[in-house]
């Protein structure tokens, strides 16, 4: 097994290296424990995956009767946090429910809802809610408003045109494990694997996020390496300059469950490439497939 999974790995590696970025990946069978890492101990910048450690704190508020998920929130047009989707995009008063901005936060990567949610959770109880659950290397360290003035700073006065220069790419603190949210792929499938087996929560709430995992509209990363109609995946993505991640759990019809965290980092700082996005689905499908052989 131990030569089974070097192979792996190498391959896994070999597929990055093609699509010419630098990734590490974790995949953890749910239910035996089996496990294939290449760099699984990473420190990785989760960008907008650290939204599933906002909506575990959520979840676990509410159990706890620190909120209620029916609780409305009201956000006017003013001072949202940016963003090309949800609440961020619109134009008008908007209110809703912390369940409702909890899915558009997890199915559209909405900014403005996951700092509604953090208003009212805070991020003590985020990164509370990780060390409770074992992820030692994962902490949240400032809000996505926050995360997005520190990305403006360090651009500078060139706006979004200067991110096409690696000069400033190498200069921005949004990049830096250190500086950041942050975790990594270990981490990640030991947080989704929680949420699956009913760990994080009590089983109402694990159900709910799983739904809200299962909405997400972005098929081309991790979803584009299992195009069958049987098998379902559901995910969380992150993109920054360079930086496209998905952690996301893949279930096929034969009850197989598999937890599958890839983050990966560009050579090229263009915005669109599709090489980069889809090596994310590429390698944890050779990931998934090497833990379903062993399963035999």
């Amino acid at each position: 097994m131990t030569e089974n999974k070097a192979r792996t790995r190498g391959r896994v590696r070999a597929a990055f290296a093609e699509a010419g970025v630098t990734g590490w990946l974790h995949a953890v069978d749910i239910d035996s424990g089996a496990q294939l890492d290449a760099g699984a101990d990473q420190p990785v910048v989760t960008a907008s995956v650290h939204k599933l450690c906002l909506l575990v704190a959520l979840h676990q508020q509410a159990e706890a009767g620190r909120l209620d998920l029916s609780e409305q929130t009201t956000c006017p047009p003013r001072d949202r946090t940016p963003g090309p989707t949800g609440l961020a995009a619109m134009l008008d008063d908007v209110r809703l429910s912390l369940r409702d901005a909890a899915y558009l936060m997890m199915a559209v990567s909405d900014n403005t809802a996951a700092d509604l949610i953090l208003e009212r959770v805070g991020l003590d109880a985020v990164n509370h809610t990780t060390r409770r659950l074992g992820l030692t290397r994962t902490h949240a360290v400032h809000t996505f408003r926050e995360f997005l003035t520190l990305l403006k700073e360090d651009t500078g006065p060139g706006g979004p045109e200067a991110l096409a220069d690696p000069r400033v790419i190498a200069g921005l603190r949004v990049l830096d494990p250190a500086a950041t949210n942050r975790s990594t792929p270990r981490d990640m499938t030991r947080l989704l694997t929680a949420i699956w087996r009913d760990e994080a929560c009590a089983p109402e709430h694990t159900a709910a996020m799983r739904r809200l995992l299962g909405l997400q509209v972005w098929p081309h990363r991790l979803a584009s390496g299992f195009p069958f109609d049987d098998v379902h995946v559901a995910g969380k993505t992150g993109s920054l300059p360079t930086v496209r991640n998905e952690v996301g759990v893949v279930e096929y019809p034969d009850g197989g469950r598999y937890a599958v965290a890839v983050f990966t980092r560009a050579a090229s700082p263009a915005a669109v490439l599709p090489p980069a996005d889809a090596v994310i689905g590429a390698a944890a499908r050779i990931a998934v497939d090497a833990l379903r052989a062993g399963r035999g």
